[in-house]
């Protein structure tokens, strides 16, 4: 009776140690934000900025216009001028996102209203 106590506080013990380790991303991100909501401070990667390689000028307005019009994007730069050297003609379109790390607090701000939750 008494080896049955410490065996089941072990198991116990082994399974909180086991969903702490799997859960503590969910954990880490749920303090993050609820620090950044208390504080008004700005979500290091909260944001970020998308770059999309177009074959044309219009393809990319297009892109950018039903973006826009979906709110999944508070601003959109075409760069008509840019180049691109590759032997493929896009049979894998260059997709690439960067987190902002840091900015103007009033911009980010702006940010988070113009964009609508996922």
């Amino acid at each position: 009776m008494f080896s049955a106590v410490p065996r089941t506080g072990y198991v116990v013990f082994c399974v909180i140690l086991v969903l702490t380790c799997s859960l503590y991303p969910v954990l880490k991100t749920l303090c993050v934000q609820i620090h950044s909501a208390v504080t008004g401070s700005y979500v290091a990667g909260y944001h970020s900025v998308l770059l999309v390689n177009c074959p044309t000028e219009q393809t990319a307005r297009d892109i950018g216009r039903s973006i826009m019009e979906k709110r999944l994007a508070a601003c959109v730069n075409i760069f008509p001028r840019t180049t691109t050297i590759a032997v493929h003609p896009y049979d894998i379109p260059e997709i690439i996102s960067f987190p902002i790390d840091d900015g103007s607090q009033h911009y980010l701000k702006w940010m988070e209203d113009a964009v609508t939750d996922i």
